[in-house]
């Protein structure tokens, strides 16, 4: 990778002022007066982060950036070390997010990401790489990647990115791991519901309605709001299949399907679960 010379008096506009930085193609990493510390507003300090990149100039520029956000930042050369230190955590991550070049010696980043998806480990990780077709771009995604960023990229925006990932990663872990309700659980990580214990055999459309309910109890779907949800906007087929998988539910999930419990009709108005 070609890097652009470092020009000691190049500077960015900040709402502080003008302070000078250092670049890396088009990557500035802003420096901060010393009399007056950053401090990151957004709880990133509560975030250790892995960063994996074997050219050690871009690895020290992004982690500098990363630092003064307040991140706490690990950073390693190669994705065998970046493998063995995310394998050694165990079930308890070591890191909150990790930032991978694809380009590395010896175990690429490709390769890392799928050891880690095969491990079911669920850490975020933004891929950082200079290669920027489409189809490497789908290949990152669909290996494991949550985000692909193209160099040179601007700091600003993989501070942004970081964030985000942070912040969807949050959400989904408040998402409680069994939802319950009465003598129903619905597993959403295994695709599994159980009643009384037992096994429920569902569609696929059969899951996706009774998981919308249950995530959503006591609020009201009309058919047209189901059928956008479950089966898409573009969906041209006759509304009443929502009655039919309804009802399909009702047989599967209710002692007396014809008196139910759990999935009720609200007239006039659609359904409501509990």
């Amino acid at each position: 990778m070609s890097l652009q010379p470092f020009d000691p008096n190049g500077s960015v506009q900040s709402p502080i002022g003008s302070v000078p930085s250092r670049s890396v193609g088009s990557a500035s990493v802003e420096r901060v007066d010393d009399s007056e510390p950053s401090t990151p507003d957004n709880g990133a300090m509560e975030f250790p982060l892995l960063l994996v990149e074997d050219d050690e100039t871009i690895r020290e520029t992004i982690r500098e950036a990363l630092q003064l956000e307040g991140f706490l930042v690990t950073a390693v050369g190669n994705g065998r070390d970046a493998l063995n230190l995310l394998q050694k955590a165990g079930d308890e991550p070591a890191f909150a997010l990790v930032v991978l070049d694809l380009m590395l010696p010896g175990l690429g980043g490709l390769e890392v990401c799928r050891a880690l998806r095969a491990a079911r480990h669920a850490i975020p990780i933004l891929v950082v790489s200079a290669r920027d077709s489409e189809t490497d771009r789908v290949l990152g995604l669909e290996v494991g990647a949550d985000d692909y960023l193209v160099k040179p990229f601007g700091m600003r925006e993989l501070v942004a990115r970081c964030r985000a990932l942070l912040r969807r990663s949050s959400a989904q872990q408040q998402q409680p791991s069994v939802l319950e309700h009465a003598n129903l659980r619905l597993y959403p990580d295994e695709c599994r519901v159980t009643r009384d214990g037992l096994q429920v055999n569902l569609s696929p459309k059969e899951y996706r309605l009774l998981e919308l309910f249950m995530r959503n109890p006591r609020r009201v779907w009309s058919r047209d709001k189901l059928l956008e949800q479950i089966w898409g906007y573009d969906y041209i087929g006759d509304s009443k299949t929502v009655d039919v998988h309804i009802r399909w539910l009702r047989e599967k999930l209710e002692a007396n399907p014809s008196d139910p419990e759990h999935l009720l009709t609200v007239r006039g108005f659609g359904y409501r679960f509990g």
